[in-house]
């Protein structure tokens, strides 16, 4: 059943412990979440509709958020332990990570109805997607392996051993791979797309458990959750060329393209905000206070960043903000 909540609900003002004319971003509304309080993972927008796909992975649901209206449209089962989710309009589909049943599960964008449940992984994390191939790359974290899928019929291509527990993976335009971070060997792996192979292995000095990671123009921000480390990373020459402290426990990081603005969730009760200036190199803006502010998400039309939280007065929440000047 779609769950409805009016934007006249959703909508509420800057208030107490999280609002300070200092932070780098003010809340604009708080919407409540529907099931119980617990862990939410990955966040995708559909820059076309407006829709954001929320994994509530405590829940094994996944929320379908219309950021136009601050209304949720759907809370959807059958995603148990949700992880990683992507919305990919060139395909019309939307791809959930149900590690619980160790299986990707594919979606229509329209309707929500499941196209596909695609066996393979052992805990599905992390999704990329590479347009000209036209294939979905998919991060086991506790299998080591990469899952590739045909973005066309639905259908399981083969695997790719990383030769370790695999982080989040993302597809690079600058450079036309797929990466993906290695957390239990500290490193960065390249794989070529439509060879579905490995074509680098590239070590990063300073890192510990690296594991969430955005790229903007060719430069990786990669999060390393065991020394609370933030790495800037060229990918065309693999250099660590700035590496910054951040609050503890960072995860998920978004990349505002248009406003150049890098926004890292933080477990330690932070996003953590960043000035991505035109070198690559990053120059913090503050950080504003969530509790346990794992996830985030940004529009790239209307800039609002997009935090949900498990636990806001004993009720999950889900918080926009709009950066502040």
């Amino acid at each position: 059943m779609n769950l409805l909540i009016s934007a006249a609900v959703a909508s509420v003002l800057l208030c107490g412990c999280s609002g300070s004319a200092q932070q780098p971003l003010k809340k604009v509304a708080e919407v409540p979440l529907p099931d119980a309080v617990n862990r939410f993972d990955y966040q995708s927008i559909d820059q076309g509709t407006g829709r954001l796909y929320l994994s509530h992975m405590g829940s094994g649901k996944l929320i379908v958020f219309d950021t136009k209206t601050n209304q949720i449209i759907a809370n959807l089962p059958g995603y148990k332990t949700v992880t990683g989710v992507l919305a990919v309009p060139e395909e019309g589909k939307f791809y959930g990570s149900a590690a619980g049943t160790h299986e990707v599960v594919v979606a229509d964008l329209k309707t929500n109805s499941v196209l596909a449940r695609v066996a393979g992984a052992d805990f599905p994390d992390g999704i990329a997607y590479a347009p000209k191939e036209r294939r979905i790359f998919v991060s086991d974290e506790s299998g080591g392996i990469e899952l590739v899928i045909d973005a066309r019929t639905n259908k399981a291509l083969g695997k790719i051993e990383l030769g370790g527990e695999a982080g989040n993976s993302h597809f690079d335009p600058v450079t036309g791979k797929i990466w993906v971070a290695i957390q239990t060997r500290n490193e960065m792996v390249s794989i070529d797309p439509a060879a579905m192979k490995i074509s680098g292995r590239h070590p990063l000095p300073g890192s510990d458990h690296p594991h969430g990671w955005s790229s903007l123009n060719g430069i990786a921000f990669i999060s390393c959750e065991g020394n609370n480390k933030l790495l800037v990373t060229d990918l065309r020459t693999m250099k660590v060329f700035q590496s910054v402290n951040v609050t503890e426990g960072p995860d998920v990081l978004a990349v505002d393209e248009g406003l150049r603005r890098l926004y890292v969730g933080c477990e330690g009760g932070a996003v953590d905000v960043f000035q991505i200036e035109t070198s690559g190199r990053i120059k913090p803006l503050g950080k504003f206070s969530a509790p346990a502010a794992h996830t985030v998400a940004v529009d790239q039309k209307t800039h609002r960043v997009y935090i949900a939280l498990k636990n806001i007065g004993g009720k999950p929440e889900l918080w926009v903000l709009e950066p502040t000047k």
